[in-house]
């Protein structure tokens, strides 16, 4: 019996049908900004490419988190 996915990653599966793009993308896009705040990153996913406020903030969430995470 597998676990069943918790927090932002939850988000992820509709992400890619809502969007047509895999997460993997909408990460890199994050890193690739020149911004670096949590709320302005969600609002640039907003505006500039048409994401909704929850599926923007899980991307930024789980984004920010796996790049302050410590490196092994």
């Amino acid at each position: 019996m597998s676990a069943r996915v918790k927090g932002p990653a939850s988000y992820f599966p509709s992400i890619e049908k809502k969007y047509g793009r895999p997460v993997a993308e909408w990460k890199d896009l994050v890193r690739a900004s020149p911004l670096t705040r949590h709320m302005e990153l969600v609002a640039w996913l907003k505006t500039e490419h048409g994401l909704g406020h929850g599926h923007a903030n899980a991307l930024v969430a789980h984004t920010l988190a796996e790049d302050s995470a410590p490196k092994a």
